[in-house]
């Protein structure tokens, strides 16, 4: 029998139900990182189309995305429901999608599987679960804590809050300046002689730094 960690918000939805019918040994705990621990190395965020979206938007999606990555070397997202209905969701322009999509696989090296349904989810889950501990011997994770950002990391993350810049342009521009405070205060043109910062980067990153706060809230 294998068993599977679940976040205890997830016991609101039948996923849990549906592991449990297939003889998964449910360990319900408040996870701080993910919703479902599969094996020391695998950790699952599941999200619902309307909950990805709604992620992308407040802010979550990236956050959430760093932490799975810092705490385990196996994350997934499983994105459940509807596809076709992501691009109609909360008016989210879809090459804003398309692009956090990518960013999560290429820039988080994060892959993505996709369920229609609950039960689908929990197919996966058990799947994988199945392999990592029966198939490959590896031993449940017991942590759900989060592990505590190193001050490199963020930095990193802060940088990542400019508009436009991704985690591997941040590390770049950090690489290339020093500091956070030095990047906020490189002029236009220092900007640019970083690789991938073109001049409208450098320009969306100097308006976002120096415009005053009234004038954009009156804006």
């Amino acid at each position: 029998m294998v068993k599977i960690i679940v976040d205890y918000r997830e016991l609101r939805n039948n996923v849990a139900k549906k592991l449990f019918d297939k003889d998964v040994e449910i360990d319900s705990q408040k996870l701080d990182v993910g919703d479902f621990i599969l094996s020391e190395d695998v950790c699952v965020e599941l999200k619902k189309v309307d909950d990805f979206v709604n992620s992308l938007v407040d802010g979550r999606l990236f956050v959430q995305a760093k932490h799975l990555k810092s705490n385990f070397k196996k994350p997934i997202y499983i994105i459940e429901g509807e596809l076709a209905n992501i691009f109609e969701i909360r008016n989210v322009h879809p090459k804003a999608i398309r692009s956090a999509l990518i960013s999560l696989m290429l820039d988080y090296q994060i892959p993505i599987l996709f369920a229609h349904t609950e039960e689908e989810t929990a197919e996966l889950l058990h799947t994988i679960a199945e392999r990592e501990q029966t198939d490959r011997n590896k031993e449940i994770a017991l942590r759900g804590t989060r592990k505590a950002f190193s001050l490199a990391e963020q930095q990193q993350f802060f940088i990542e809050g400019l508009p436009k810049i991704g985690p591997s342009l941040a590390k770049s521009l950090l690489a290339h300046f020093g500091s956070c405070s030095a990047i906020l205060n490189a002029s236009h043109e220092e900007l640019t002689k970083v690789d991938k910062v073109g001049n409208k980067k450098a320009e969306t990153i100097r308006s976002l730094v120096d415009e005053s706060y009234e004038n954009s809230v009156d804006a």
